[in-house]
């Protein structure tokens, strides 16, 4: 076994391995570059050593460097996480020619499996479902048409070389194939460097199921059941789920086996993903190969009690796989949630900066201890204070829990979303408290175009709606209620004058262009030491008991007998008076008054914002990359403004209507912040 291992990697999946590389004993090297020189990563390893400035083409892209690391340290093996060189055959075959072992498959394994077209003739060859399609190389666009019409509409158009949603179409008739092809061949050569495209059929009502296999260098081979992947965004996960609720045991069984026939045609030795596209009708077919761990691996972590990353550094070693395909388990119900730095009210754009603050809910599972089960577990590369960086994708934390059945888990994952604090910085908790509470969701009938069909036109707040939005203005009254009592305990008091706390109060609900909702309200039986009052909104009673303290966000207590987790905060919103609370994904802003404060409150005149069509503002954090406009120049609707560059994404500013540009504000190469100024319009 090895003494030291050195993981090529940043961020959650670095502090991963070197969670499971501790409790094996390993001492641990970590690698950074400038941006990340106090990450988390940083701190959990034994070592750590600069590889270059920030951007990851002159850091963690750095193969050589990664190998005199090793050579400074004495690390005799790699493990490179996932992203990066984790699927670089090139660096695979250096480690091996140095005499450091690679902890994940061996190249000729990863080379393979990383060509999109040599990847599907070996899975024909070893009888391994494959998509009707065309996989030689195409000449052109007009070649691309003619191959579409003849496999049948609709067809994806897909590059080779791709990966992550980048140089990928789906075309319904002959002028989207034309237009795809075209643009994916652009994609395609600018983000890999490989301009090859092949086009398959495209599988209605698509889900996309991948299985886990583990392979180890004695010929054995596993798989170690399922995941469902289909909750995607523009083709990036959001939800992973193990096992899936569509499969039945023979599709399962079946999905398995070609699996592994493919993996030992390619002699794979490690963790690797065999991910299916599956039809309406449980028909599967090959997609593609991981030849790596991915980024959902600890929901099969917690259905089967296996730590794979150990797996991986035990075959890497020359150990044989420690169980058989009848050893595999598949207990209860696992779901995951990648929690990304972006925000999801302004079209998910990405949103970096510093963590104020990170308090994830309270975790019973741990990376390193897989067999822990039905508790929440959190995997992240983060911490309070901690900054959060414009040059790495946008994943802060994977929040994971496990549970008796589906029902269970989903129970549990909306509790740990409304728990999950995050502040400084927008996150996606909002949208997956959405799509957990969606029917389409809780009853498992859900495909890859679910978000696409459901959320057309972007996500709003009113997109989640609320089982009992009632309860939101109780528990605004009820905190407030608390606070009171601690203003009339206060001591110094002028006599005559003491603050006197009543039993009657008005939440207003504070809504767009001042139309705002006023909900009389009763808060009776307050007890400050029990911390319990009965508070009437309406025809509706509620009973809420909660010890929760000021400047506390988290608020854990229960509501008619029922526990609850939901976040309270006074002045985080617009309104610096207002309660901004939190719950199941929808959020209200309140200000609980007096009944007089709320009559006149109804009288203040609103007023309106300042207008700002003239401007083009940044509408995220980012590099200020391209200006593609001058002062006195006449634009049109739709034309290119600018190009701002932020965790990988290129997002191209585009104008909303006519006009004439009168001013460049920010110039090339700025770093931009949310809402500065990059031009004005005459």
């Amino acid at each position: 076994m090895f003494t030291k291992i050195l993981i090529a990697n940043r961020g959650e999946i670095a502090c991963r391995v070197i969670a499971t590389a501790k409790k094996m004993g390993i001492a641990t090297v970590a690698v950074y570059s400038d941006a990340d020189k106090e990450a988390r990563h940083v701190k959990l390893a034994d070592e750590a050593v600069r590889l270059g400035p920030a951007p990851s083409r002159e850091s963690y892209l750095l193969a050589e460097k990664i190998i005199q690391a090793c050579k400074q340290t004495g690390a005799q093996a790699v493990h490179p996480g996932y992203g990066f060189l984790s699927e670089n055959e090139a660096f695979a075959r250096r480690c091996e020619e140095e005499g450091i072992a690679f902890i994940g498959p061996k190249a000729h394994s990863i080379a393979a499996m990383g060509d999109k077209i040599a990847s599907k003739k070996l899975a024909n060859e070893a009888k391994v479902n494959t998509i009707p399609g065309y996989n030689d190389a195409i000449a052109g666009a007009e070649q691309a048409v003619e191959i579409a019409k003849g496999i049948g509409y609709p067809v994806m158009i897909k590059a080779s070389a791709g990966g992550g949603g980048k140089g990928l179409r789906v075309a319904f008739n002959d002028k989207e194939a034309f237009e795809g092809f075209t643009a994916c061949q652009n994609e395609a050569m600018s983000s890999f460097g490989d301009d090859r495209i092949f086009i398959e059929k495209f599988v209605q009502e698509p889900r996309h199921i991948e299985i886990q296999v583990v392979g180890d260098s004695h010929g054995n081979v596993v798989y170690l059941n399922e995941r469902e992947c289909s909750i995607q965004r523009r083709h990036q996960k959001v939800i992973e789920e193990a096992p899936s609720p569509f499969i039945s045991d023979a599709t399962r069984k079946a999905m398995g086996e070609q699996a592994v026939q493919l993996a030992k045609a390619v002699k794979y030795q490690s963790a690797g993903t065999v991910e299916f596209v599956v039809g309406k009708d449980q028909d599967f077919y090959f997609l593609e190969m991981n030849t790596r761990l991915q980024v959902e691996h600890p929901v099969t972590e917690c259905i089967t009690g296996l730590d794979l990353v150990e797996l991986m550094i035990r075959v890497a070693a020359g150990e044989k796989l420690p169980l058989t395909q009848q050893d595999v388990k598949r207990d209860g119900w696992a779901i995951e949630c990648r929690i990304n730095a972006e925000d999801p009210f302004r079209n998910f754009l990405p949103s970096t900066g510093r963590l104020v603050r990170f308090q994830p809910p309270e975790e019973t599972m741990f990376q390193s201890e897989p067999e822990k089960k039905h508790g929440v577990r959190v995997d992240t590369g983060v911490y309070e204070g901690g900054e959060i960086p414009m040059y790495y994708d946008s994943m802060i934390a994977k929040l994971i829990v496990h549970g008796v059945d589906r029902n269970d888990a989903i129970h549990k994952m909306r509790a740990a979303l409304n728990g999950f604090v995050i502040r400084g910085i927008s996150s996606s908790i909002p949208f997956q408290a959405a799509l957990l509470a969606h029917p389409r969701f809780v009853s498992g009938q859900f495909n890859t175009g679910f978000i696409a069909e459901h959320y057309a036109h972007g996500f709003v707040a009113e997109d989640v709606p609320h089982d009992d939005p009632l309860f939101l203005v109780a528990l605004a009254a009820f905190m407030h209620r608390r606070y009171r009592a601690r203003a009339s305990g206060i001591s110094g008091q002028l006599a005559g004058h003491e603050v006197k706390v009543g039993e009657a109060f008005v939440v207003v609900v504070l809504g767009a262009e001042g139309r705002h909702q006023q909900y009389p309200v009763e808060v009776t039986d307050f007890e400050d030491k029990s911390g319990s009052s009965a508070v009437r909104v309406g025809d509706k009673s509620y009973k809420i008991e909660s010890t929760a303290t000021l400047g506390q966000v988290r608020v854990q207590g229960s509501c008619n007998g029922q526990g609850f987790t939901a976040q309270v905060e006074r002045g985080a919103g617009k309104n610096p008076l207002a309660l901004r609370i939190a719950h199941n994904g929808t959020q209200v802003e309140a200000l609980v008054l007096s009944p007089l404060g709320a009559r006149l409150h109804a009288l203040m005149p609103y007023k309106a914002p300042p207008d700002l069509s003239k401007f083009l503002l940044s509408p995220m954090p980012g590099l200020l990359v391209h200006i593609a406009v001058q002062e006195g120049q006449k634009v049109q609707a739709g034309e290119k403004l600018a190009v701002i560059e932020a965790m990988k994404m290129e997002n191209v500013l585009l104008a909303t209507q006519d006009g004439v540009v009168a001013k460049l504000v920010a110039g090339k190469g700025e770093s931009l912040t949310v809402d500065q100024v990059i031009l004005e319009f005459a």
